[in-house]
């Protein structure tokens, strides 16, 4: 029996929108990592970028539950020494939900220039309105 192998040339990608007013931001981002994999397809391969566009929509309501808005850290490093810089998620909500999501997404996807085409095909806004009403995006319901 033979392992199917999906093609460049042959891979039909689909537009979905997903609304993330009032969700869990880990439980989301998974979920939209996996169709930007393309995890959903009987067509998935490991190492093809076969996976979908997501757009997600009201990035600013996006919820974290317990303590996490002011006790979790966004962290970046300059790579220089003492260039550790941290900044609570309740700032970065404020001032750049649409960072902190598509950072949380980035964090679950592979590593390298595959993880990185991937995530290309992540539009995510905030509010209700989005810049892609010509795909005909479907409305994605999440399971959580």
């Amino acid at each position: 029996m033979k392992s199917y192998i999906a093609k460049p040339e042959t891979i039909e990608r689909d537009w979905f929108v997903v609304d993330a007013a009032g969700k869990p931001l880990g439980r989301v981002a998974s979920q939209v990592a996996s169709i930007l994999r393309g995890k959903h397809k009987p067509t998935f391969t490991p190492n093809a970028d076969t996976g979908d566009f997501v757009i997600v929509i009201n990035a600013e309501k996006i919820v974290l539950t317990g303590k996490k808005l002011d006790q979790k850290m966004m962290r970046k490093h300059s790579q220089y020494p003492g260039g550790l810089k941290e900044t609570p998620y309740r700032q970065v909500m404020e001032k750049k939900p649409e960072y902190a999501f598509s950072e949380a997404v980035r964090g679950m996807l592979p590593t390298g220039p595959l993880g990185r085409s991937m995530l290309t095909k992540l539009k995510v806004f905030r509010g209700e309105e989005h810049t892609h009403q010509a795909q005909n995006p479907k409305v994605l319901e999440l399971k959580y």
